[in-house]
């Protein structure tokens, strides 16, 4: 009989260099492989499954509304799509929601939003996006132009025009091509997941979000891999204080399942009318009653606890032995490790550690919910394979 293996590199595109760990059941922050050994989750699903694997309540929500309305499209209204877009305004202060499946859709509808608003108010020339070096904002190819990463370009060429990067924490760069190539909109990460977590300085986020307010330009948040609680505040941009026209975020808003959405703030709330964009699954019903539940549960005292663990993350891995550095905010951590990357991740599957990677850095994203042992189990078994590969 084939393996699961066998399969999957048999009928599956080859798209992804997979761990050699083959997952059959969880339980919050604990995994299950096929030969019974536990691991705990300090990925969870690159930041999607925010309160972990089977959470109970959300496993609930998604059951009862499986069961009662599965999908309409959006020719109709449904209570979660639009409840769920109630939500995520009156959290924010944002005024309308677009909702696609994944954070490449979400940003997709930015830009279409950001370049349709620029033009309409400066002219057709005024369409330029700038991003910042070693972004990341998606797979489809203008999500690609947009990524600030030559090395995603080389084979995919030619790209969708009209984006320009620059250093990130150089206003003076970014004012510059601002202006030299008449920009619609400025899109950054406030901290670069996949360019390997790099938190932006303050002072030059609200330099530029002051820079984009004068110059009526729109400023665009990617919050995809930030956002919904990850920080430590429902998005990021909180963190910061500063109100971006548009924020984009997914993965850990549906908590295990695809949902995007493209918050609008008041410049663009009626940009788009009836025909300008759409998604045939964008809103589903199961979706956003698995994304309420999130949200829902997000509050100030939730996210108090995020920051108390992200602050137990830093403390635990700055200055330790075979860590070169640390980076991050709330739950979202970035460690430099002093040993080979390679031999510490195949170290840490062997110990029962699930954890990701961004370029040079150990990347950590456990659920928000995650038990305070089971946290402490992960960083002590983190930190030993760290010092033993220094």
């Amino acid at each position: 009989m084939e393996t699961i293996k066998q399969l999957d590199d048999t009928y599956v595109a080859h798209t992804y260099g997979r761990f050699p760990v083959e997952l059959v059941s969880g339980s919050g922050s604990i995994l299950k492989d096929v030969n019974g050994k536990e691991y705990i989750d300090m990925g969870s699903g690159i930041a999607v499954s925010s309160f972990g694997v089977c959470d109970s309540l959300w496993a609930d929500a998604v059951s009862k509304q499986a069961h009662t309305l599965t999908h309409t499209s959006n020719l109709y209204y449904t209570s979660p799509c639009a409840v769920l877009a109630r939500e995520l305004c009156t959290r924010t202060g944002f005024k309308k929601v677009f909702y696609g499946n994944s954070g490449a859709e979400a940003n997709e509808c930015a830009i279409k939003a950001a370049r349709k608003y620029a033009s309409e108010k400066k002219g057709n020339e005024y369409y330029t996006i700038v991003t910042l070096e070693n972004s990341f904002h998606g797979r489809t190819l203008t999500t690609l132009a947009a990524t600030g990463q030559d090395h995603f370009h080389e084979l995919f060429q030619p790209l969708t025009p009209g984006f320009v990067s620059v250093a990130a924490n150089d206003i003076g760069s970014l004012r510059e091509a601002a202006v030299k190539h008449k920009a619609a909109a400025v899109m950054i990460e406030l901290i670069q997941g996949e360019g390997g977590v790099n938190v932006l300085n303050e002072s030059y986020v609200k330099a530029l979000s002051q820079f984009c307010n004068d110059e009526d330009i729109l400023l665009i948040i990617d919050e995809v891999q930030t956002g919904n609680g990850r920080t430590g505040e429902l998005y990021c941009c909180m963190n910061y204080d500063i109100m971006p026209d548009i924020i984009t975020t997914a993965k850990g808003l549906g908590g295990g399942l695809p949902i995007g959405a493209c918050l609008l703030g008041e410049k663009v709330e009626n940009i788009f009318s009836p025909g300008d964009h759409g998604s045939t699954f964008g809103g589903n019903p199961i979706a956003c009653a698995g994304a309420l539940t999130v949200i829902e549960r997000l509050t100030p005292e939730f996210l108090a606890e995020v920051k108390k663990k992200g602050e137990y993350l830093k403390q635990s891995f700055t200055g330790a032995k075979g860590v070169a550095a640390f980076a991050g905010m709330g739950l979202m951590a970035g460690i430099k490790p002093q040993g080979e990357l390679g031999t510490i991740m195949d170290q840490l599957i062997d110990k029962g550690i699930l954890a990701l990677t961004a370029k040079d850095k150990l990347r950590l994203l456990p659920a928000l919910n995650i038990p305070m042992d089971v946290l402490q189990k992960a960083v002590d078994t983190i930190l030993c394979v760290l010092e033993a590969n220094a």
